[in-house]
């Protein structure tokens, strides 16, 4: 795999052919600030060991996918750092969108980008060293197939052959823009993140299961992200502020 524009784009770029996983292999290089600066990222068709959200393994058939992983040195306050994981969805969902014209590209809350309704990425963000790891997983040339479940997608299910070089170099280029306007502006609403993550946000106006720590559901209508990034709930006449859970879509809020 050749990835000569996001070269150009990283600050480094190390493509391997194989890994466990490419956020473990950045993590152990996030000590090195100097080797690995802001903006550094790891890349591989053939992921083994991959974790996504709530610690699910992430595997897929060799050269079927991209596992990406991201190096952010340049934070913003800590404050607005809950931020993230939805500015790599924000970014992640332009850069798919931009290879699938004709389809419905969106952002299913927290981080995963969806294409007509089905899991194409998921994204998983870490704090390591005074830094934040980003890392993705996106299906590119799965054949139906080999899908891992029938609520996923692929760009070669979907019949598309995907420029992987213009994918990571669109992304790269916009998570690191968006991240540069939320450090200056110093809050989501202000940088227009908020905006952009609501505009993108599939899972607003659904009714919604969401599985929350403690193996407890709450069921309702998502009405809002907040502030903070929150995903807002309406339940039984009551607004709830979701920071963490598995979110399952199930209809338009009042069909």
């Amino acid at each position: 795999m050749r990835l000569p524009g996001a070269s150009a784009i990283a600050s480094r770029l190390l493509v391997v052919p194989e890994t466990g996983s490419t956020n473990a292999d950045l993590r152990a290089h996030a000590t090195d600030a100097a080797g690995w600066p802001h903006l550094s990222a790891i890349a591989s068709e053939h992921q083994t060991a991959g974790r996504g959200r709530l610690d699910r393994t992430w595997t897929a058939p060799a050269g079927a996918s991209l596992a990406l992983s991201v190096l952010l040195r340049r934070l913003p306050d800590p404050e607005a750092r809950g931020w993230i994981p939805l500015m790599a969805g924000v970014a992640m969902t332009d850069a798919v969108a931009a290879q699938l014209p004709g389809h419905d590209v969106a952002l299913k809350w927290p981080n995963d980008v969806l294409v007509d309704g089905r899991k194409i990425c998921g994204i998983l963000a870490e704090a390591s060293e005074g830094a934040v790891i980003v890392g993705s997983g996106v299906n590119t040339s799965m054949t139906a197939s080999e899908l891992p479940v029938p609520t996923a997608t692929s760009f070669g299910a979907l019949g598309v052959h995907v420029d992987v070089d213009r994918l990571v170099t669109d992304y790269l280029r916009r998570l690191d823009a968006l991240l540069s306007e939320l450090t200056a502006a110093g809050d989501a609403t202000a940088s227009g993140l908020h905006a952009a993550v609501v505009a993108r946000c599939a899972t607003l106006g659904l009714d919604v299961t969401v599985s929350l720590p403690g193996e407890r559901e709450l069921r309702g209508a998502a009405t809002g992200i907040d502030a903070d990034g929150r995903l807002v709930v309406l339940a039984d006449g009551v607004e709830h502020a979701v920071s963490a859970g598995d979110v399952v879509h199930v209809r338009p809020a009042g069909a």
